[in-house]
Parts: structure tokens; C-alpha cells; sequence
């Protein structure tokens, strides 16, 4: 690889600053480490940017989530789609049950999972939809996620709205914003809701638990972003070769419980 196009620390380190990346920031990160180019280090280089940008008083979450531990998620149908009978009894009961220290996140980017790696690094317990994070404000952040709610008021991104945090979106779309699934369980009184299953393992054995939950639906997330990219509350530049986006959570959240009023029926049902 020509030394011309390798992404050092220090490259990293000025363009989150530049894009407005501080000293004790809260920072809810979703990451494509591919976009950013051909940094040195890796994963590794990525996160201890963050972190040397954020200090000691910066606390950096990202979400952590599973989905291969479920036989209510999408990976699950995709999976036993073509499978007999037998071999989905067969499948089902050979399903990785979750682990909150060893359970690997699934689709979040190596970034992420470099970052709930850390040592210091703490992890909420939701077999589903964990987040990572590390810092003075991690435990905070992670604990009390309660089994029955996977993005609402009792998981971790209203810890992180309560925190005033940043959300970093570096090298992913709006698409990937996962803090406007916070606004699905406020736009309405009534949203969509439906049945989850997973299977866990929190020390006494594999288990299946089965809860219910608002019907959550991303689909309409990109349109979403691309009007709220236009508040003006939204810093954009590049990290590396990814685009990058910083901007407030609170204030995304806010916009988005107000668009999903507007544009969507709390009575449909999601597909998700």
C-alpha cells in the first residue's frame, strides 16, 4: 500500500476535532471502519483517536446488538428459510445463546466491537439490542436495560438522551441511526407493538425468554435523516475518506418523534 494513502492517528485525531469532536463529550458512535480508508492500526486506531479526542472525561458508546440468538428476527427467517422441519427444530435448539461478556455483536462494524473488547469497557444486558461503552458515564449509560424494552425509555438511549449526548455517524447513513428508534416509543401513545424471543445465558443456563415490545421499523429512516440533515443543527466534513455527520441526540430524537407523528399511523404494522 503507497504511504500516501494510509490514515494515521494523527489524520484521525484532526478531522474529529475539526468536525467538532471534544474534550468530555458523550458520544453514541455508528461506524464503517471500510469507509474511512486504509487507516494504520485498524479498529484499534479508530477507537483510540475517540477516545485520545474525548479525554479522560469522554465516555464513548456504541450499539452492540444481536440478532443470531433470536427466532423472531429477520437473520433468524433468512436462516430456516429453505430448511425442513427437523432441521429448523435441529437449528433452534443449537442457536448461540447471549452472553453479555462473550457474545460477539453482529452487523455493528469491527469499530464497535473493538470498542466493547476494551478493557473498562461495560455492556448492557439486553439480549437483543446491547450497547457497549466506555468511560465515566458507561455504567450509567448501560445499566437497568430492561429485558422488555429494546430502544426505549428504559434501555440505553435515554440514558444517552438524559446525557445530552453526540451521535457520531462516521462513514454510515441516517439509515443506521439508531437513536430515532427512541422517538418510536414517543410519537404515540399507542405504537405498534409485537413479540420477541431470544435465547440467553446469564450464568444459570440456557434459556428462551419472550417478551413484548414496540414494532420497531427503520425503513423510513433514511428519509428521515435527509430532512433532518436539512435543521442545520447537523456538522458534517470527513474522517479519513468516510463522511462524516456529529450532532446532537436530544435534538435528533426530538425532530424525529415529531416526524413520525406526521408521517406515520401509529396504527400500521411494522415488518420488521
Amino acid at each position: 500500500m503507497d504511504e500516501r494513502y494510509m490514515i494515521s492517528n494523527v489524520r484521525l485525531s484532526h478531522d474529529l476535532a475539526a468536525l467538532g469532536l471534544g474534550t468530555g463529550q458523550v458520544v453514541l458512535l455508528h461506524s464503517s471502519l471500510s469507509s474511512i480508508g486504509h487507516l494504520v492500526g485498524g479498529a484499534r486506531t479508530a477507537v483510540e483517536a475517540l477516545r485520545d479526542r474525548l479525554g479522560h472525561d469522554g465516555t464513548c458508546a456504541a450499539p452492540t446488538g444481536t440478532a443470531a440468538n433470536s427466532d423472531t428476527s429477520p437473520h433468524y427467517r433468512a436462516a430456516v428459510a429453505a430448511m425442513t422441519a427437523r432441521e429448523v427444530v435441529r437449528h433452534r435448539a443449537t442457536m448461540p445463546a447471549y452472553d453479555t461478556e462473550t457474545t460477539p455483536s453482529q452487523d455493528m462494524g469491527r469499530i464497535a466491537e473493538h470498542l466493547r473488547l476494551l478493557p473498562g469497557a461495560v455492556r448492557s444486558a439486553h439480549p437483543l439490542t446491547s450497547f457497549a461503552a466506555i468511560g465515566p458515564q458507561a455504567k450509567c449509560i448501560t445499566d437497568g436495560h430492561a429485558r422488555d424494552c429494546l430502544l426505549g425509555e428504559r434501555s440505553p438511549l435515554a440514558r444517552l438522551y438524559d446525557a445530552d449526548a453526540l451521535i457520531l455517524l462516521l462513514g454510515v447513513g441516517y439509515d443506521r441511526c439508531t437513536a430515532f428508534h427512541l422517538a418510536e416509543y414517543r410519537y404515540t401513545d399507542t405504537p405498534p407493538r409485537r413479540t420477541y424471543r431470544a435465547v440467553v445465558d446469564d450464568g444459570r443456563g440456557r434459556e428462551w425468554c419472550e417478551f413484548e415490545d414496540v414494532d420497531l421499523d427503520a425503513g423510513d429512516f433514511a428519509a428521515l435523516g435527509a430532512d433532518f440533515d436539512q435543521t442545520g443543527v447537523v456538522r458534517r466534513g470527513k474522517v479519513g475518506r468516510a463522511e462524516a455527520r456529529l450532532f446532537s441526540l436530544t435534538a435528533a430524537v426530538d425532530f424525529a418523534t415529531d416526524w413520525f407523528a406526521s408521517h406515520r399511523s401509529p396504527q400500521e404494522r411494522r415488518t420488521l
